[in-house]
Order: C-alpha cells, then sequence, then structure tokens
C-alpha cells in the first residue's frame, strides 16, 4: 500500500468555493507525503483526461475521495466524473458484472478485480453530527452517513475494493470547527496509514 489517490470532488459555486475541501486535501497530501506515500491528486472541477485518470485508479493502492455533501450526495461533475473514468476500467478493475449465462440470476458484481486495494470516503457536512444514526432526527431517521453513500461504495466494491473508515467534518456552515476538523483528520490517517 504505497500509491495512493486523492480525488477532490468539489464543485465551486460562488457561495462555496471550496477553500476547506481543498485545505483537506493539502493535509492529507502532506501528512500522507511524510509517511513515505506516493500520492497522486486529482480536482474534478479543474478537469480531467479520463484515460489518465483510469490509469491513476489502476496505480492507486487506496483511492480517497474528498468532497462536500450537496443536496445528501457528492456533487454532479464527480458523478460524471465516474461515468467517464469508471467506464474505461474494464478488465482493469473489474472483469464484467461476475455473473454467467449458466444462472444469471447470481452473483451479480462479483467481477471485481481490485481485491487488494482500498478506498475511504472524506466528506464536509452542513449537517451537524446529531442528525446521524438518531431515528428521532427528522430528515435522516436513524441513517448514518455511510448509509446515505451507498451507491459509492457499491461503485467500489463492484471493483472488489475494501472500504477504509470513512471520515466527516461535520456542521461546517453554521458552527464549524475546522482547527479540531484538521487534528481529527490527521489522528485519523495515523490510524489507517502507520
Amino acid at each position: 500500500m504505497n500509491n495512493i489517490l486523492i480525488i477532490n470532488t468539489h464543485q465551486p459555486y460562488e457561495s462555496s468555493p471550496g477553500v476547506l475541501n481543498a485545505a483537506l486535501v493539502a493535509l492529507m497530501d502532506r501528512i500522507l507525503r511524510d509517511k513515505g506515500y506516493e500520492v497522486r491528486c486529482t480536482k474534478v472541477s479543474d478537469g480531467y483526461d479520463a484515460a489518465e485518470e483510469a490509469e491513476k485508479h489502476v496505480w492507486a493502492d487506496v483511492i480517497i475521495v474528498q468532497g462536500p455533501v450537496n443536496w445528501m450526495a457528492f456533487p454532479w461533475s464527480f458523478k460524471k466524473y465516474q461515468d467517464e473514468v469508471y467506464n474505461l476500467l474494464s478488465g482493469k478493475l473489474f472483469d464484467g458484472d461476475g455473473r454467467h449465462r449458466s444462472d444469471p440470476s447470481l452473483h451479480y458484481g462479483s467481477g471485481g478485480l481490485g481485491g487488494d486495494r482500498q478506498y475511504m470516503l472524506s466528506l464536509t457536512y452542513n449537517a451537524p453530527r446529531d442528525a446521524f444514526d438518531d431515528e428521532e432526527q427528522y430528515l435522516l431517521q436513524g441513517k448514518g452517513v455511510d448509509d446515505m453513500f451507498l451507491p459509492v461504495h457499491m461503485c467500489f466494491r463492484f471493483m472488489s475494493m475494501e472500504p477504509l473508515d470513512t471520515f466527516v467534518c461535520y456542521d461546517v456552515h453554521k458552527n464549524p470547527d475546522v482547527e479540531n476538523d484538521f487534528k481529527r483528520l490527521e489522528a485519523h490517517l495515523d490510524r489507517l496509514f502507520s
């Protein structure tokens, strides 16, 4: 586990230029390089070459997806990135969908070739921590952070990648605690990448 790809999914808007997400990527990049990892970074909103991004995925032992949660998901530009890049990973990180013609109802999604790879989600939320994992909360009704990102987790599982613990900065607009978030991120990375 020496090669790490960090993808910054932030889509800039006038009201949200992406300073926090860029700072989190920079911190991850510095910490991981200091630990001896080779790190490559992609900022989706700067544009990208899909074939080069596919090769970065093949090169990477770990993929970290950093991004804000916009309307309960990553920004639209990351979905476009996934559609364009992941389709080029056939034969590299997955070989079909894992089913066999003898019984096509079985084993859907088991054709992954990336079993020696891992991924991590790092998210910035306007929602407070208390909004999650509590059935009394109005919107999420007991759902957790990873429940909300099931489609992203399934994309990586389709390639047989294993998840690392998700990192979250909560309440970044109304009650930010950026200094503590940076300390927590450093501790998170120390635990996962010792």
